[in-house]
């Protein structure tokens, strides 16, 4: 399998919440009890006298130099060394929040019995060649996983360029 990405186009978002669903969905996910892997931010800006709204999905960023990898004391986080994704085997989890305190998305979250979990692109689906849950039930294709090469360079630069002038 080649290193893949979540590529993420907010200009096809419309924050219907379908990813978010089928995240929850997947992972057995109640709401009531755990934060889900994957949820949408809408952001709102006045332009013109008029308000544009820009709807992100966000979920673990699965950062090439995982910074929650390396502050975990047990190996329970680790790169894939196939897909390049960040997963875990929560059986070696401690539960002692290095992770999520190294994380700058806040990705990790705890199970009611203090296992770190988070989203590992869904990698028993990858496994078995289907899509990861979210990007399968994304109506309009705003979000994809894809080979590393063949995102642009610049795609997340553009993404943040865009949630930073929403935030001016």
């Amino acid at each position: 399998m080649k290193q893949m990405i979540f590529d993420f186009n907010p200009a096809k978002c419309i924050s219907c919440g379908a990813c978010m669903v089928a995240c929850m969905d997947q992972n057995d996910i109640k709401p009531d009890c755990q934060v889900p892997f994957r949820h949408i931010q809408t952001l709102e800006k006045s332009e013109n006298e008029r308000a544009v709204f820009t709807s992100i999905s966000i979920a673990c960023m699965h950062c090439s130099d995982a910074p929650c990898v390396q502050a975990c004391p047990t190996g329970c986080l680790y790169k894939d060394l196939d897909s390049g994704l960040t997963v875990y085997d929560n059986t070696r989890c401690i539960g002692c929040h290095s992770c999520i305190m190294a994380c700058p998305f806040g990705a990790p979250s705890f199970t009611q019995e203090g296992k770190m979990t988070k989203c590992d692109g869904c990698a028993v689906r990858l496994e078995n060649c289907l899509e990861p849950a979210c990007v399968r039930a994304c109506p309009f294709d705003a979000l994809k996983l894809t080979p590393a090469g063949d995102v642009a360079e610049n795609r997340w630069e553009r993404v943040m360029e865009r949630i930073e002038t929403m935030i001016k």
